[in-house]
């Protein structure tokens, strides 16, 4: 199992002589090892397939080098400390290891998903036969829905925090004496989720562990190589939307003057490559389709995503061109969970908005609402200096 998804929080007990070791030993027994040839290529074309938005790697393979595979890429996210990367990999490698749940599914080795639950400690209950939750009625065509499972909501809500989806709100489910009933693939899904936050990793903010972790895992020559490589590719594969992932109008140099949180934490995530669930994509190009924003840097928003597609995204925005979408205006925003008013903390989204007819500041109804009134006080502003330096 273990081998399978090293992941899993037993890999602790099960290989508690890689667990006692330190990362620099660690690295040196493997880079040095009779496997360090077979483990440097499989960690290279793991690189090279998430720089490439691919959703596998030809040479993954379930075996105890697999092990060192995780354990390594661990690292090498530490170290490369760049979350436009790290969302990368955590990406595939989730996405392979939910295909690998989806199997053990397909065999009806439901046991097994169950002992993963059980290691990564979730609240879970499991059943050979099946409970039967609902029954969805479409085209005259009656589905029943049952599961094995069920998982308790507070474990539910923290793996789902991040899926967005409308049917994943815990008031669009199933509850049974606080447990979600939940069908096997949805929660493999979460499972996947859990996959990827273990290798989504804080950055760093003291650089200098990371340069002094460097220059002891830099002594391992096969180790430098390997990062040197991967850094090579990635310096590749940058150099192809860097140059055209600019959010600024030609006339406003700061778009965080104009911008409501909303849109900022969205152009952020895209920036980071940070997949965006489908209600954040809607939003993002409707808004920037709003304010007449050029296609072509449209695509190129999303051009560092997990799942880029040119020709596709390129169609899906020229279609909602013609169809002229009206964006997300603030209250449906707050009901899909996007509203980053409190985070950012902004006055204007909080607070409102002064009218001249009315003593009484007004709430924002529509991000671009915003974008027009902050757009209006900076050339106010302008307009002011221009004045003044001409006294």
């Amino acid at each position: 199992m273990i081998q399978h998804f090293p992941w899993l929080p037993s890999l602790n007990v099960y290989y508690s002589n890689i667990a006692s070791k330190s990362p620099i030993d660690f690295l040196s027994e493997v880079f040095t090892g009779e496997n360090s040839e077979e483990i440097y290529d499989r960690i290279l074309g793991f690189f090279k397939a998430a720089f490439q938005n691919l959703e596998e790697s030809t040479n993954y393979k379930i075996d105890q080098l697999n092990v060192y595979l995780y354990l390594i890429l661990k690292i090498f996210l530490y170290i490369l400390d760049n979350k436009m990367i790290t969302n990368r990999i955590a990406n595939l490698y989730s996405k392979i290891n939910y295909d690998e749940l989806l199997k053990e599914i397909d065999k009806q080795k439901y046991f097994n998903i169950y002992e993963i639950c059980e290691d990564i400690n979730l609240e879970i209950q499991y059943n050979e036969t099946v409970w039967e939750f609902g029954r969805i009625i479409l085209k005259d065509q009656e589905t029943v829905l049952k599961t094995k499972f069920k998982i308790h909501y507070i474990d539910y809500l923290k793996l789902a925090i991040h899926l967005k989806d409308d049917y994943r709100k815990l008031v669009n489910n199933t509850l049974s004496n606080g447990f979600v009933l939940i069908e096997e693939k949805r929660l493999a899904r979460l499972l996947q989720e859990y996959v990827r936050n273990r290798l989504i990793v804080d950055q760093e903010t003291n650089k200098s562990s990371i340069d002094a972790f460097k220059r002891e895992a830099f002594k391992v020559q096969k180790f430098k190589e390997l990062y040197d490589t991967i850094q090579e590719e990635w310096t590749k594969k940058e150099e192809k939307f860097e140059y055209t992932f600019n959010f600024d109008f030609e006339k406003i140099k700061n778009i965080s003057t104009i911008y409501p949180p909303c849109t900022l934490e969205i152009l952020k995530k895209a920036k980071e490559g940070q997949n965006l669930v489908h209600n954040e994509r809607l939003f993002i190009v409707w808004f920037l389709i709003a304010l007449k924003y050029p296609v072509d840097k449209i695509i190129d928003i999303f051009s560092s995503i997990p799942d880029f597609n040119r020709e596709k995204t390129e169609y899906q925005v020229n279609f909602a061109v013609k169809k002229a979408y009206a964006p997300y205006k603030c209250s449906s925003l707050k009901s899909l969970n996007l509203c980053l008013a409190e985070k950012y903390n902004d006055d204007l989204c909080l607070e409102g908005y002064s009218s001249k007819i009315s003593k009484e500041k007004k709430k924002i109804p529509h991000p671009l609402t915003y974008v027009g009134i902050k757009d209006r006080s900076a050339k106010k502003k302008i307009k002011y200096n221009q004045n003044n330096k001409n006294e």
